[in-house]
């Protein structure tokens, strides 16, 4: 991996070290930037630190609910970026605590050093009247950032695929296990599967102003899919027939009040309701250019990308037997 030798200063990016911030860390370093993480557990995000240079790389603790460690992680920054956020609430990590509370503070701790903005990422979906909490909530953060730093650039990402990925990972676990595989709602939510590595392109190119100011930037993929699709795809893909089983949506809703109560969380009630409403890049954000290809990125396919992760799901993991 070529990482360029300039200094182009200091980002700190909350939650640097999850499924998009390892992308985001990768893409910053490249390019030049020192990137700060800042993580909940700065001993778990030892993997970011061969992605750069040798003290390029810093986690530092920091929790979104207590003020003072969101204030010590921005101390010297040129840049922010908030990608931290939670699906459930879980204990004291909460839909408000997190996303909400959460996103002011940053917003808050930017402006006291002197910044006009930070890089925030919220979802597509994000709907003050959505049915679903997450999405009420995620409409709420942008808010509080808009806010508080009028010129913030807010990034909304369709479902995102790329290793450690929430949703192919997991139902490519499931067909290890389990004879079919449930498709909520009758699999017909729609979705613009997006690579994350090209959404951490994009945010790398807003810290470096090729966003324009004070916009929400709709985030998809070059195809539409359905639940029934992606599904489709896994299966092909890791070279497995399971039936699919069509779930209704008052089925689905019961399945999901039960599972969010045990380990894991495999599915919940609310979640349920935010499938119930497509997850694609809006008209008016195609029109007005606010979408990935307006930082002139041309969207990976999921074809591309989903072998190099899921072939560990093979029957044969990743190492295929071939005969002659």
């Amino acid at each position: 991996m070529a990482i360029a030798l300039a200094d182009k200063g200091l980002v700190t990016v909350f939650g640097g070290s999850g499924f998009l911030g390892r992308h985001v860390v990768r893409a910053l370093l490249k390019r030049g930037w020192r990137v700060r993480a800042a993580v909940r557990r700065p001993d778990l995000a030892g993997h970011l630190q061969p992605l750069g240079m040798v003290g390029w790389v810093q986690p530092i603790q920091a929790n979104l609910r207590y003020r003072w460690s969101v204030d010590r992680a921005v101390q010297g920054a040129d840049a922010v970026v908030n990608l931290v956020a939670v699906m459930n609430n879980s204990g004291r990590q909460t839909i408000d605590t997190v996303n909400v509370f959460g996103a002011r503070a940053v917003a808050e701790a930017a402006r006291g050093v002197g910044l006009d903005r930070i890089i925030h990422v919220s979802a597509i979906g994000a709907d003050p009247e959505s049915p679903s909490a997450y999405g009420r909530g995620k409409a709420e953060s942008e808010a509080a950032v808009y806010e508080t730093l009028p010129e913030s650039v807010v990034m909304r990402p369709s479902l995102m695929f790329g290793p450690e990925d929430h949703f192919f990972n997991r139902f490519a676990g499931m067909a290890r296990m389990s004879p079919f595989l449930p498709l909520i709602g009758g699999g017909k939510t729609r979705f613009q599967p997006v690579f994350a590595g090209d959404v951490a392109q994009a945010i790398a190119d807003a810290i470096e102003s090729k966003a324009r100011p004070g916009t929400t930037y709709e985030l998809g993929g070059p195809e539409v899919r359905t639940f029934r699709d992606c599904t489709e795809i896994i299966l092909e893909t890791i070279g497995r027939k399971r039936l699919l089983l069509p779930i209704p949506w008052g089925g689905a809703s019961v399945l999901g009040a039960v599972l969010q109560h045990l380990p894991g969380k495999m599915l919940t009630f609310d979640q349920v309701r935010l499938l119930r409403v497509d997850n694609l890049v809006s008209e008016a954000a195609v029109a007005e250019n606010r979408t990935i290809r307006s930082f002139g990125i041309e969207p990976t396919t999921i074809e591309a990308v989903l072998p190099s992760y899921l072939s560990r799901f093979r029957v044969t993991g990743e190492y295929e037997r071939q005969t002659v």
